[in-house]
């Protein structure tokens, strides 16, 4: 197997004064032009580059001014639970009385908008489901909704299969004919976007004439969680949205939830950076989904009550805890029956197929991806669907 090294050119930035090291780093990082290097929230991008963004906005007004039951249908790790909470905070900031939420269980229910989780719910009643950090690849799911009359918002950034679900509408920077320039938002940047857009759109309309209009600026501090926690490309724009999150956080002003995540991870919130929330606070609120149901590490970022929500964090810390455990046992357990094969073999093939009937199906994507970081090649690890179960279920990282 033959190896290829290509070497990038240094960024041409003539307009800074900056060292050749520097502009190396800037060179790995795609940045080649001093106005990239701006993160204030003027250089984002406008919101109607997106696709579909005019006809999502269209669903959220009328259901604002009807007042119909909104239900926000989540995905079960970090960037899932932020989005919901941006989402849930960002409507009701702009006048929405009914909203509410369901996120799957992992164990019960599988990924995304399924048949079964339009059924949990349908029986909340709502006119309008909005999907977050999934639902881009729920053609049954959407099927299902809208024949129960329910209309459907998919906002997502996972790129889509040759054919996209029949929903209301679709906002995801990555379906085909999107113009918005980043291909790399997560689904908390996705949504925050929408509801920039909304609160632009009912300020047109006078909608603010007789309420306050919100501050969704409050809400950084959870998209640059999400963003980080779900390990997207730091572009340009999701540099904007992460160095204005943190300055949140660090100026006292984050919420209950994520300052009680920095208090049980041992992080000071005054000099929080990136890697805390991906190397502590992420892990503590991921455990949730993984072992349980991530419905709890959502109402700790909805919490506004700093005690309660200390609580809940204090939780998610134990099931961190519980989730290293299981997780140390299984990479041991793998990692001798990987000596055992390169002793019998001789060396490893260039891919890796792992199971063992005692994993926990809620941890095999860390052990995967902690099995390609030590033997550098492609890893798929299943485990059992179910104790009783002949179904596997796996995660790949390559």
């Amino acid at each position: 197997m033959n190896t290829t090294i290509v070497r990038r050119q240094c960024a041409q930035l003539p307009e800074l004064p900056v060292s050749p090291l520097l502009r190396k780093i800037y060179a790995h990082r795609n940045i080649s032009r001093p106005d990239e290097l701006d993160k204030t929230l003027a250089r984002m991008p406008r919101p109607d580059l997106f696709k579909g963004m005019e006809a999502a906005l269209d669903l959220l007004q009328d259901a604002l001014e009807q007042q119909h039951k909104i239900v926000i249908v989540a995905d079960f790790d970090a960037d899932g639970a932020t989005s919901c909470a941006v989402a849930i905070r960002g409507l009701q900031a702009m006048g929405a009385q009914q909203v509410d939420f369901v996120v799957p269980d992992r164990f019960k229910f599988g990924y995304g908008l399924t048949p079964e989780i339009v059924q949990v719910a349908a029986a909340k009643q709502p006119a309008l489901l909005i999907t977050v950090d999934n639902g881009i690849s729920s053609l049954d799911g959407v099927a299902a909704a809208r024949e129960l009359g329910i209309k459907v918002l998919i906002t997502d950034h996972h790129l889509p299969a040759a054919a996209l679900p029949d929903a209301t509408a679709i906002v995801n920077p990555n379906q085909p004919d999107c113009d918005f320039p980043s291909k790399n938002l997560a689904g908390v940047g996705v949504i925050f976007y929408v509801l920039t857009a909304l609160r632009a759109r009912l300020r047109g309309c006078g909608w603010f004439h007789d309420r306050p209009e919100p501050n969704l600026g409050q809400l950084l501090d959870l998209v640059a969680f999400g963003t980080v926690a779900d390990v997207v490309a730091l572009d340009q724009v999701n540099r904007i949205l992460v160095e204005q999150g943190l300055k949140r956080v660090r100026a006292g002003k984050g919420c209950a939830g994520i300052n009680a995540l920095c208090e049980v991870a041992r992080r000071n919130p005054a000099s929080l950076v990136a890697s805390d929330i991906a190397f502590a606070l992420g892990p503590r609120l991921n455990a949730a989904g993984r072992l349980e149901d991530m419905s709890y590490g959502i109402r700790c970022l909805l919490c506004d009550d700093p005690r309660q929500a200390r609580s809940m964090a204090w939780e998610l810390d134990r099931l961190n805890h519980e989730r290293r455990d299981i997780e140390s046992e299984m990479l041991h357990h793998a990692l001798d029956a990987l000596d055992t094969k390169l002793s019998a073999a001789g060396a490893l093939p260039f891919g890796l197929c792992l199971f063992d009937e005692s994993w926990h199906q809620g941890v095999v994507g860390i052990l995967a991806s902690r099995i390609k970081e030590r033997t550098h090649r492609p890893v798929i690890a299943f485990a059992l669907e179910s104790d009783t179960a002949t179904r596997l279920k796996g995660s790949a990282r390559s």
